[in-house]
């Protein structure tokens, strides 16, 4: 059976697949091009827009992890409304390199591109984020292995928001006991969900 990659995300939704588009903070209205991977799709700006808006007192001065990073939007976004620092991981190389030229073109350095498998990733040595990005590719079952590695592996701060991105005909996903469920929204056939970890629990 081949490898399973997780990069990619699925095909399409955003109708224009040649760009993203920062909808707030410093680089407000800034489209920046993403690169043509078979299979990436951007968060679209509606949902991106619900996302922050659940965020917003949580952002600025934050440390970002965003884990299948695709098109970069969201970390970006997250950059352009003052993160401290975001690590974008990104399996698919010219998916990568556009981020990080992209980073280039809004002249900040706060945005770390990791061109890396996330599962392999997260079983290295860990650092503490407080905000975590999870937009997985569609029907891959990844995420109850990186939920489980991001608890167990010392990935998140003790009270981090994790955003969960999925397929709506997933059903029954395992998550840490320690996440707690803040929103739930769904778009079509997307659902998008975010937590926070009770880090204080026993």
């Amino acid at each position: 059976m081949p490898r399973v990659k997780s990069s990619s995300k699925r095909p399409g939704t955003q109708g224009k697949s040649g760009f993203v588009r920062i909808i707030s903070g410093q680089w407000r209205g800034r489209k920046l091009p993403v690169q043509d991977v078979e299979g990436l799709r951007p968060t679209t700006d509606r949902v991106k827009e619900t996302i922050f808006n659940w965020l917003a007192p949580h952002v600025r001065g934050s440390r970002c992890l965003d884990l299948f990073a695709g098109s970069g939007g969201l970390g970006l976004e997250a950059l352009s409304r003052y993160a401290e620092q975001v690590t974008l991981v990104e399996m698919d190389r010219g998916a990568a390199e556009q981020i990080k030229k992209n980073l280039l073109t809004l002249g900040s350095s706060q945005g770390q591109v990791i061109q890396a498998d996330a599962v392999s990733w997260l079983q290295g040595p860990a650092t503490p984020f407080d905000l975590v990005f999870l937009d997985p590719p569609f029907r891959r079952e990844l995420l109850p292995q990186v939920c489980d590695l991001l608890e167990a592996r010392g990935w998140l701060a003790p009270d981090a928001l994790i955003y969960l991105e999925r397929e709506k005909e997933m059903q029954d996903l395992p998550l840490p006991g320690t996440w707690q469920c803040l929103k739930d929204k769904q778009a079509g056939q997307v659902c998008y969900q975010l937590y926070q970890r009770e880090g204080n629990q026993a």
